[in-house]
């Protein structure tokens, strides 16, 4: 017998929201990771781990990454900002 599994109705952390946002954000731009990292002088794995909210991001790379793709800092950490456009993105 198969049991159907609930999607998690955990609230994300606000560097989960981070992440995703500035994911979701970078793809609407169509930037690379890459060059996203190189705009804000940081390295392609670091943007890559803080896009997955793995990494503890500091409050100055944020704003740096904010800058780098254009995008109110205030809106990357808006958890309903870029939710709407999650299935345009995939």
């Amino acid at each position: 017998m198969l049991v159907s599994m609930k999607k998690s109705t955990k609230a994300l952390s606000a560097r989960e929201v981070f992440g995703q946002n500035l994911r979701r954000a970078r793809r609407l731009k169509d930037i690379s990771q890459e060059e996203l990292a190189l705009r804000a002088d940081l390295t392609r794995t670091y943007v890559s781990e803080v896009e997955r909210g793995v990494r503890n991001v500091s409050i100055d790379n944020m704003g740096l990454l904010a800058e780098a793709i254009g995008v109110p800092l205030r809106d990357l950490v808006d958890p309903a900002m870029f939710a709407s456009i999650e299935g345009r993105l995939t």
